[in-house]
């Protein structure tokens, strides 16, 4: 296996990674600006505010994008272990 080979799986690993992560954690950073928004223009400085919304639309967005998510992991493992014999060197 050569090091283009190498660096090629953790491009596509890292790639999964963010497009998996990515609506969870876009999700949260709206939902924390529109809060902190709300905050600064009600003048209500609680801590725990932005938690319960947060928590509630990664929720939400899990519930909906939970099987497209697995499936996307599902297929790259299973890609992955395809690769095996070839890393080995086995024809």
């Amino acid at each position: 296996m050569s090091i283009g080979e190498i660096v090629a799986l953790l491009r596509g690993g890292i790639y999964q990674i963010i497009i998996i992560a990515a609506p969870i954690l876009l999700t949260a950073l709206v939902i924390g600006l529109v809060v902190a928004i709300l905050q600064s223009a009600t003048q209500i400085q609680e801590q725990t505010l932005t938690f319960v919304p947060k928590v509630i639309a990664i929720l939400l967005v899990l519930a909906l994008l939970g099987g497209w998510m697995f499936t996307m992991l599902g297929n790259y493992t299973v890609a992955l272990f395809r690769m095996i014999p070839a890393m080995a060197g086995i024809p």
